[in-house]
């Protein structure tokens, strides 16, 4: 028998409709289990999003969720489905509307309800056995009839044959075999995956990088697919912690089944997904990081980049500080995050200094830093004013950030009335939105004058290419506004779906990286076109400039 779930709340009826409609019609189980998960996913966004709970709960009931998915015993689209909806409940929780009180107070009640219930989130699929059925007494009549298909399964029409005398025909034309031992691939979908941050401070640069690539895949779907294959996303959340990504990437590869990666968000994650994605010579493609690790020389043969590297960025906005700006190079400092994602900026900086001093000495170049995953920036705004005190004569006059919005928006907001005059950049890893919105909540002057780098142009542009994004992503998500993340997510997805066509219907890991390579001269409508190799596979070098105003809106700025 079907077992039904005892305990679901309130659904996320936004989320629930795009997933159920995808369900066999009757099965009821399978649709509680999507509920539920939605349910569960919608608690744990919102207890992520409180600074009241314990991370430790907000753990626990998420390794909860994955021990019952595994339990659930649905197959691979199944168990993709259900995680697709907690995916998806973990967005809606994280954006829950009221004030920050009634939202605690709202996830500690629907967090401690989760952990009281005992019984299992998702029990295993019960399937009652089928009925015996006696035997029709045969029948001349009916025994020389062919039989009659049973519904809903469909049974094939019983054919007999017809003895011809040997006619002469042309050979048939058969299409090519489908490669049906390929991962992620069937006759029907060719399944991507890709593990970024969906809770925690730096959720919303997965949500966007995701809404991006959701998008360009939707319009390819909608047009009949790849060689007439639909194009799947399945995301897993790894909290922008690399301790997390491991298992977040052994989930997609091993459980999902996903053919390759796109995606991916952040520096030291990327540092965990790589060599994984590498040892299984999966493709890892268009991952949202600028760092080094990814711009081997010769590239690694599976590795994709869409974006201009962190050195690039760093690189363009010194130039301009120092060609366009007229600063001193002494006078430039550096905030980043402390690891690997601060330490590609900090290094892009560095080399940008050696090359404007033909002496190629940099000098010592300040950096101020705080932790991953935080917004505690108290220390390195003290390191900051200790520094100008000690420098009076050669004081910092600007600050190159590779942060992300929180942290930043927080260091700016705490010194610009300390120390005037100072000009903030930012790299595009920021999350341009994000930036401008924690800038605005802390006043006007904050955001007036603040420069990011971008790696895509500008979203308030009329080109051809920003025009067809934003009218796709009316089409695919209404309610979501243009977003640089987001348009990158896009922009990246169109290269990938570039180099599917060129492949033809019998598509492996192989073939496909055969096919991006012998990309030419591709016209995205970005302004540089994009060429691959065996020897590069970077689709874009271009830096973008804008700077923000006092009403959190940007502006493009000529960076040469």
């Amino acid at each position: 028998m079907r077992v039904r779930f005892a305990i679901t709340v309130a659904l996320a009826v936004t989320f629930a409709q795009p997933l159920t409609g995808r369900l066999a019609k009757g099965d009821t189980q399978l649709d509680n289990a999507v509920q539920t998960a939605l349910d569960i996913g919608q608690a744990v966004g919102a207890a992520s999003a409180c600074p009241d709970i314990a991370q430790a709960r907000v753990r626990s009931l998420t390794e909860r969720f994955k021990t019952a998915l595994q339990q659930f015993g649905g197959t691979n689209d199944e168990n993709a489905t259900v995680g697709t909806a907690f995916d998806q409940g973990l967005i809606f929780g994280g954006r829950s509307s009221g004030s920050p009180r009634l939202r605690c107070e709202s996830a500690i009640r629907s967090l401690t309800d989760w952990e009281a219930n005992k019984a299992p989130l998702i029990q295993s699929r019960i399937d009652a056995p089928a009925a015996p059925v006696a035997p029709e007494p045969a029948s001349p009549s009916v025994a020389a009839m062919p039989a009659a298909p049973s519904p809903p399964a469909f049974t094939p029409p019983v054919v007999e044959p017809v003895v011809v005398a040997a006619p002469i025909v042309a050979p048939p034309v058969v299409a090519p075999p489908i490669l049906a031992t390929v991962q992620g691939v069937t006759d029907k979908e060719i399944r991507f995956g890709m593990a970024a941050p969906f809770s925690g401070p730096a959720q919303e640069l997965g949500r966007q990088m995701r809404l991006g690539i959701d998008t360009a895949f939707g319009m390819v779907n909608d047009a009949d697919g790849i060689n007439g294959r639909k194009l799947i996303l399945v995301a897993a959340d790894d909290g922008y912690e690399p301790t997390r990504t491991g298992a977040a990437m052994k989930q997609l590869y091993e459980k999902d089944l996903v053919f390759g990666f796109i995606g991916n968000v952040g520096t030291p994650t990327t540092a965990v997904a790589l060599p994984y994605a590498m040892t299984h010579r999966a493709l890892f493609f268009g991952a949202f990081t600028g760092a080094p690790l990814l711009r081997s020389d010769p590239p690694d043969r599976y590795v994709f980049n869409y974006r201009a590297s962190y050195a690039e960025e760093t690189f363009a906005v010194v130039h301009y500080l120092v060609k366009i700006r007229r600063l001193k190079p002494e006078q430039i400092a550096v905030f980043a995050q402390q690891d690997g994602y601060g330490d590609a900026g900090f290094e892009g900086v560095t080399s940008a200094m050696r090359a404007l001093n033909p002496n190629g000495d940099t000098g010592v170049i300040p950096r101020f830093g705080y932790q991953r995953n935080t917004d505690d920036v108290d220390g390195a705004i003290g390191q900051l004013l200790q520094y100008q005190r000690l420098h009076t004569t050669a004081p910092i006059k600007a600050i190159v950030m590779v942060a992300t919005a929180k942290a930043a928006a927080k260091f700016i907001g705490n010194t610009r009335e300390r120390v005037a005059g100072l000009v903030y950049t930012n790299v595009s890893f920021v999350g341009s939105t994000a930036l401008a919105r924690e800038l605005l909540a802390v006043g006007p002057k904050a955001a007036d004058g603040a420069i990011v780098t971008q790696v895509v142009p500008p979203v308030d542009s009329y080109s051809s290419v920003v025009l067809n994004y934003k009218a796709a992503l009316a089409k695919y998500a209404p309610n979501a506004a243009p977003d640089y993340v987001s348009f990158e997510g896009y922009l990246a997805a169109n290269v990938l779906i570039e180099g599917l066509r060129r492949v033809g219907p019998q598509i492996d890991t192989e073939r496909l990286v055969n096919a991006l390579e012998a990309i030419r001269d591709f016209d995205l409508g970005v302004g540089p076109k994009i060429s691959f190799g065996s020897g590069a596979h970077q689709a874009l070098h271009k830096i973008w400039g804008t700077q923000l105003d006092d009403k959190g809106s940007y502006k493009a700025i000529n960076l040469e």
